[in-house]
């Protein structure tokens, strides 16, 4: 017999979102209450914690371009509320903004102080790199360990086209980013909104495992302290591939709810829709 073959099979690790028909974060749910497939097939959950404590890197990119500079006033206040209830002394943020072109601001950091002088000198310009700034946000966020989290604030407008929709996602995918999209409303009526735009941002959240919300001068603090309750109230899922996975080629997941709730229901269940096994590692991160 020959020597035996040994199968580098790495732990998958997805972070999950349960939210009520209200949109209210689930607590309190158990393993039990999860199932987990790849490719279609059922997998075992090897590793599972309930509101992770797994260091957050995020990065907050502002568009500053001319199309929302009548909130950017409202934003700034609020995300400094954000940046001081969200960090902890093991989580890091990067402040970028963009308009004609895509700035990093204030590099990672847990210092609020940085992140408060930064925001106060937030650049301006005409034009939207919208999906640029999703492919750049999402390198600076690949090399990271933890949770990652691309916190975008645009109207969903890009008049910029050195990258395109599919190569900001698949950056993303890459980086086993999650996109948290604030879609910053213009007005209710259709006419000025850019729907297309605004579709683009909430599949970049759906795709990655992230949320979207719309918002407004009036509601954004709100909006700011959901996502602030959903970063809080996720559930890591771990498990090993079986069969493991081979090659470079995106493997589809998909995770459910084993129960109907009773309560507040239908809930909705949030997670990556898959990755790609070279970008895994092979432990929790913690």
């Amino acid at each position: 017999m020959g020597p035996p073959i040994h199968v580098n099979v790495r732990l998958v690790n997805v972070f999950v979102n349960v939210t009520d028909a209200n949109g209210a974060p689930v607590p309190g749910l158990t393993v039990k209450d999860f199932a987990l497939s790849e490719e279609g097939r059922p997998q075992k959950i090897s590793y599972f914690e309930r509101e992770t404590n797994v260091p957050l890197s995020i990065v907050m990119a502002i568009d500053t371009s001319g199309s929302t500079r009548k909130d950017i006033p409202v934003e700034k206040d609020a995300a400094r509320e954000f940046a001081r209830a969200l960090l902890r002394p093991a989580d890091r943020l990067d402040l970028m903004d963009f308009n004609s072109d895509v700035r990093e601001v204030v590099p990672f950091t847990c210092n609020v102080r940085l992140i408060d002088a930064g925001l106060n000198h937030l650049d301006f310009g005409p034009a939207t790199a919208l999906y640029e700034a999703v492919y750049l946000a999402s390198q600076r966020l690949q090399p990271r360990h933890g949770r990652k989290v691309l916190l975008l604030i645009s109207d969903g407008g890009n008049t910029k086209y050195e990258v395109d929709y599919g190569q900001a996602l698949e950056a993303a995918r890459q980086g086993d980013v999650m996109v948290y999209s604030i879609i910053d409303l213009p007005i209710v009526a259709d006419a000025g909104r850019d729907t297309d735009g605004e579709h683009a941002m909430i599949s970049l959240a759906e795709e990655t495992g992230g949320q979207y919300f719309y918002a407004n001068a009036n509601n954004l603090r709100q909006v700011f302290q959901k996502v602030l309750d959903n970063l809080r109230t996720q559930y890591l899922l771990g498990y090993y591939p079986n069969p493991p996975a081979r090659g470079s080629r995106f493997r589809k997941i998909s995770v459910k709810l084993t129960y109907a709730p009773k309560i507040n229901g239908p809930y909705t269940v949030q997670n990556r829709t898959g990755y790609y096994p070279a970008g895994d590692s092979d432990q929790p991160s913690q």
